[in-house]
């Protein structure tokens, strides 16, 4: 569905993105990770056609996007970290307005934009002004935009950032309900909720590519053994006694010794799987084994290891075709206040309007209208705001 080749971007002697290259294949929920400062907003920016690479070539259901923008752009919704609304409309005539920028039928406007608000859950919103709206809702319509125009691919930059955990609960259900239809790459700094939300990850640190593939795979192959945690009816000695006469098992030790139990942790090499000898070792000294499990390293864990210049890492083959993680060592210009300011302001800010064509724009002539709002209201009854919703002239004719 995308194809990243070679991808790279550069601010004269500062090297943001250098020379990364993935599939987005159809289908499935990623998860886009790095630290601040890693180029994921530029990344981002610059898959979606919003920045221009230095370096390197994005195609979208075969389209590049250098040649073809507009046809690229046609397969791809975009939410990014800030969403580009305009304060002064209400969600109907903002996700109208946009509708129309997209380039979607006038016979399916009405009805599209009808889908996306019900699916987002912003229809007892849809004739509030969106400044007096709360954050909660500003996600909500922003993402509701991004899947105007039918997208093969929907794109979200921190879509829950600043949300409270209901809201949380609320976008990740909103994500997963999109994924079954669509191609989803999703970036956050809350693992938790990648890890919930996403099969496939791709991590990038200091501009490279760390990994790329699913975070069973990853976390294998950076962990060069299996920790094992065996429950069985034994004593301790006897749990030992067994597990001394199975070959290919480098350690193991009693961790819990209760009530006619014990728990054993059981260390061997990834590349065998010992379970079932383990389970049938067991079965001939007729003791049962309780529960059997492989310790699993956390998200955090994996990123941690990926991530920070000066942990150990270890080449290996995580994305699933053969290749390597990219060696992640600082060794050229990194951020060194490790700030996401870096990424936001070196990128273009998206605006619905990037999907006019020439001819679009030439018709259009007048300026947007869009008007600079500081104001952060959060209260959906709308505070002190200068412009009610009562005395407002929908600019489409509101419903």
């Amino acid at each position: 569905m995308i194809t990243v080749s070679h991808l790279s971007k550069k601010y004269g002697s500062h090297t943001a993105v250098d020379d990364i290259s993935f599939t987005v294949e159809p289908g499935r929920i990623y998860g886009f990770l790095g630290p601040n400062g890693a180029g994921k907003s530029t990344t981002m920016n610059m898959i979606t056609g919003c920045l221009s690479p230095t370096e390197g070539e994005v195609t979208v259901d075969g389209h590049s996007m250098l040649d073809e923008p507009v046809e690229a752009k046609r397969h791809i919704g975009y939410l990014p970290e800030t969403p580009p609304l305009y304060t002064d409309m209400t969600p109907y005539e903002y996700l109208r307005f946009v509708a129309e920028a997209k380039g979607v039928r006038r016979d399916k406007i009405a009805d599209e934009v009808a889908d996306v608000m019900a699916s987002t859950g912003i229809e007892d919103m849809q004739d509030r002004l969106i400044r007096n709206l709360s954050k909660g809702y500003r996600q909500r319509v922003g993402i509701a935009q991004a899947m105007l125009g039918d997208p093969d691919v929907i794109i979200l930059d921190e879509p829950t950032e600043g949300l409270d955990p209901q809201q949380r609960t609320e976008i990740r259900t909103l994500v997963r309900e999109l994924g079954r239809e669509r191609t989803v790459i999703l970036s956050s700094h809350v693992l938790s909720e990648v890890q919930e939300v996403c099969d496939h990850l791709i991590i990038i640190s200091h501009g490279k590519l760390a990994a790329n593939d699913t975070m069973e795979n990853i976390s294998r192959s950076l962990k060069p053994t299996t920790s094992l945690l065996v429950t069985v009816k034994a004593a301790p000695d006897e749990a030992e006694a067994v597990l001394a006469g199975i070959e290919g098992i480098e350690s193991f030790a009693v961790t819990v010794s209760d009530g006619g139990s014990t728990t054993v942790r059981v260390r061997y090499p990834s590349e065998v799987d010992l379970r079932e000898t383990i389970s049938f070792a067991f079965s001939d000294i007729r003791r049962a084994v309780v529960s059997m499990g492989i310790e699993e390293e956390n998200l955090e864990e994996i990123f941690l290891r990926l991530t920070n210049p000066d942990g150990d890492k270890e080449s290996a083959d995580v994305d699933g075709d053969g290749g390597a993680v990219v060696d992640t060592e600082a060794g050229d210009e990194a951020d060194a206040d490790n700030d996401d300011e870096d990424d936001e302001d070196e990128s273009y800010h998206y605006d619905p309007r990037d999907y006019l064509t020439d001819e679009d724009m030439a018709a259009d002539g007048g300026d947007d209208g869009e008007e600079e709002d500081d104001d952060d209201d959060k209260d959906d009854d709308g505070g002190d705001d200068d412009k009610n919703d009562d005395d407002y002239k929908p600019l489409f004719g509101g419903r």
